[in-house]
């Protein structure tokens, strides 16, 4: 590419014109919405249409003279990459969490001199940080003007895609009973109302789904929760996104609609005596800022992101039962892989995710993937969050290792798994690596702890075989994951995140556990599967507190040859037979065939 024609150096110089428009300095530009969603709508995706770099997370920010993109470490490789020649500096970063943007601003603005960010996108939390640190450093921070409208010509308009019912028998209980739930957490802060931003928050209150965002089924919407009724801002009074007759459903449970654009207008009106219950994690400070002087506001986190972590009997039946049709596809998909290479077929890193997803759309109750399949072939597995491109892929030839992390959104769940897979011969140093990652996930799988222990503190154990050869990986160990909703979901995290009360592991949360490890330039190890809190039985029958250990939810073969046996002990390679032995009983029924074959094959106890 001829860095001098790189198509964000032209948007960046719009940008500097419009500061200098405004007589303001900079402009932060975080990976959000007006929903603080982690994936992003067209509209809002303002990051990467200026700088080209297309990770899922990161933020930019743009001076009159400089710029940076602050990403870390999942992304590293991929930004240097994107970003060569764009004049945008690559600033690494050891968390997603950290606030390392908020220094260099701090540094890089002169003092009096004025920062700019659209407020509608920046989180409550967020902004209360980045204010203090720009207060500290005479610096002003200018909020009220979205500086993307004036710069980015052809912007994506609003999503339209229908909103539909996520019906029974997979919604365990009625909208009533969820609203309920709410109002009695409401009760317990004194709150009269509660206003919800988080799109998958919303989707769980209502037992509704949608199409808005790739991979997630949710719609863009806003929640305003009474003590005795609910409003929906959703879609316009010119394009309804709600058909009639849901419509009236929702009515008989108390919630009506309006507008997806009304909903600042809503908080504007608000009676003088209102308690209002926000989440200042899930909620912008454009719309914090709508809510009258008087109104008493009380900030805490939303009750339905605890309430749907924690998943019910009805709902863990359905999630195992999605987990067996995903192993099934896997299965069929694994066969044939295989015996197309043994055949002399050239397939690519392309193929698979094509292969892969064709057989998971065959299975029962299948909606769609649940994030882009990584395909990653020795170097390409290097980087975590990578993905194969039209432009841009390797064939699968020769020997390595071939990391592929996939995932589907069924009516009854939601299913993420990383394996890795020997190709041709593979060394002793591949060995070696895979079964300190494969002896990091069964460590963690294994384990026992406390109910309420912080999630941060069980991510150790996963990372403690490869901390003992100096070795770590960058990303965190394990996310929460949604019923039917997102594929990443909080509050839990199993990661190196300072600890809050919130994370508490409760019975029901599921959490993926991934440890990997990846040798730049070389090949990249992870092993995943999504696990359940369940009440563990203890000889000392709780004398010492509730204890809870995990259920292993995926149902996929482990590769076996990839292991150096002399690393494992005795109860690891128990454990693994074990796994192997319910994997083959859950999915056997469901095959026949080369993919039967190939299970029994793939499960053969070591």
């Amino acid at each position: 590419m001829d860095t001098r024609t790189h198509p964000a150096r032209e948007r960046l110089q719009r940008v500097r014109d419009a500061l200098l428009g405004q007589g303001a300095h900079a402009l932060l530009v975080p990976s959000a919405d007006p929903h603080l969603s982690e994936y992003l709508p067209g509209r809002w995706q303002a990051r990467e249409w200026l700088s080209g770099f297309t990770g899922s997370m990161g933020t930019l920010v743009v001076t009159r003279d400089e710029a940076a993109l602050f990403a870390d470490s999942r992304y590293w490789e991929q930004a240097e990459r994107e970003l060569q020649g764009s004049g945008i500096a690559l600033v690494k970063i050891p968390t997603a969490a950290g606030a390392h943007h908020i220094d260099w601003l701090a540094q890089h603005t002169p003092r009096g001199g004025t920062v700019c960010v659209d407020g509608d996108v920046l989180g409550l939390a967020a902004a209360q940080q980045l204010r203090g640190a720009l207060e500290r450093a005479g610096i002003q921070l200018h909020t009220t003007a979205d500086l993307m409208d004036a710069v980015w010509p052809d912007r994506p308009a609003l999503p339209q895609a229908g909103v539909y019912a996520h019906e029974a028998p997979y919604a365990a209980e009625p909208r009533a009973a969820r609203l309920a739930r709410v109002r009695e957490a409401m009760a317990r802060h004194g709150a009269t109302q509660h206003f919800v931003s988080t799109v998958d928050d919303i989707a769980w209150i209502t037992h509704l789904r949608g199409a808005d965002v790739e991979y997630n089924p949710v719609f863009l919407a806003h929640l305003l929760i009474t003590l005795t009724g609910a409003t929906l801002f959703v879609g316009s009074a010119q394009l309804p996104k709600v058909p009639p007759a849901l419509a009236a459903e929702l009515a008989t449970d108390g919630i009506t609609l309006a507008p997806y654009d009304s909903a600042a207008a809503a908080l504007r009106a608000l009676p003088g005596e209102a308690v209002l219950l926000v989440d200042p994690r899930r909620i912008t400070l454009g719309f914090r800022q709508q809510v009258p002087v008087g109104v008493q506001v009380i900030e805490a986190i939303n009750p339905s992101t605890l309430a749907k972590s924690c998943k019910g009997e009805v709902e863990a039946a359905h999630i195992r039962e999605a987990m067996a049709e995903d192993g099934a596809a896997m299965c069929h998909f694994y066969a044939w892989f295989e015996a197309a290479l043994a055949r002399g077929e050239r397939i690519s890193e392309l193929t698979i995710d094509e292969k892969l997803s064709a057989e998971r759309a065959r299975r029962a109750g299948f909606k769609g993937l649940s994030f882009s399949t990584i395909a990653g072939f020795n170097a390409n597995g290097a980087l975590p969050h990578y993905r194969a491109l039209p432009g841009a892929y390797a064939w699968i030839e020769g020997n390595g290792l071939l990391l592929i992390d996939s995932g589907g959104q069924y009516l009854g769940g939601t299913t993420d798994i990383t394996r890795v897979w020997p190709i041709g011969q593979v060394s002793a140093a591949h060995k070696r690596d895979y079964t300190l990652v494969l002896k990091g996930t069964m460590a963690l799988s294994r384990a026992r702890f406390p109910r309420g222990t912080l999630s941060p503190m069980l991510d150790a154990i996963a990372r403690a075989p490869l901390w003992a050869e100096g070795l770590d990986y960058g990303h965190g160990t394990g996310h929460g994951v949604g019923y039917f909703l997102a594929v990443h979901e909080g509050p839990q995290s199993i990661s190196k995140a300072i600890a809050e009360p919130q994370m508490a592991m409760q019975p029901g949360m599921i959490t993926s556990i991934e440890p990997g490890l990846y040798r730049s330039g070389q090949w990249g190890i992870r092993i995943e599967n999504l696990v359940m809190n369940r009440p563990a039985a203890t000889p000392e029958h709780g004398a010492f507190g509730e204890m809870l250990e995990f259920e292993t939810l995926t149902l996929c073969p482990i590769d076996t040859r990839c292991i150096e046996r002399s690393l494992l002990r005795s109860d690891e390679v128990d454990w693994l037979n074990a796994y192997h032995a319910t994997v083959r009983e859950r999915l056997a029924p469901r095959l026949s065939g080369a993919a039967l074959d190939w299970l029994i094959t793939r499960t053969a106890a070591l």
